[in-house]
């Protein structure tokens, strides 16, 4: 789990962001991820890796290692980052609506 307050501006950002979504995806073991955005700044991201080596592979990843390390120059005034073993997970999503009448 990723959670940053970023600086003002993009100063290509938004670029660097869309490549490392391209590169996690080919990391063995990435699963997947959300993210979310608050009023105020606050973002969320997290990243699912079915075990530790894919996030390890990921943490060492030459691509990645240099956009963290101008990130922490450039792009956030603060974040944090926790690695956590998830033991249970369900969720829920609504149909969509039908045409047809309820009976």
């Amino acid at each position: 789990m990723f959670t940053s307050v970023r600086t003002e501006g993009d100063g290509g950002y938004g670029a660097t962001a869309r490549r490392m979504g391209e590169l996690v995806k080919e990391i063995p073991g990435f699963l997947g991820e959300d993210s979310a955005r608050a009023p105020g700044g606050l973002s969320i991201t997290v990243a699912y890796f079915r075990d530790l080596a894919g996030i390890e592979q990921w943490r060492d990843h030459a691509e990645h290692r240099a956009a963290k390390a101008h990130g922490r120059a450039h792009w956030y005034e603060r974040y944090s980052l926790h690695i956590a073993r998830v033991e249970h997970s369900s969720g829920f999503e609504r149909e969509a609506a039908s045409d047809s009448p309820a009976v």
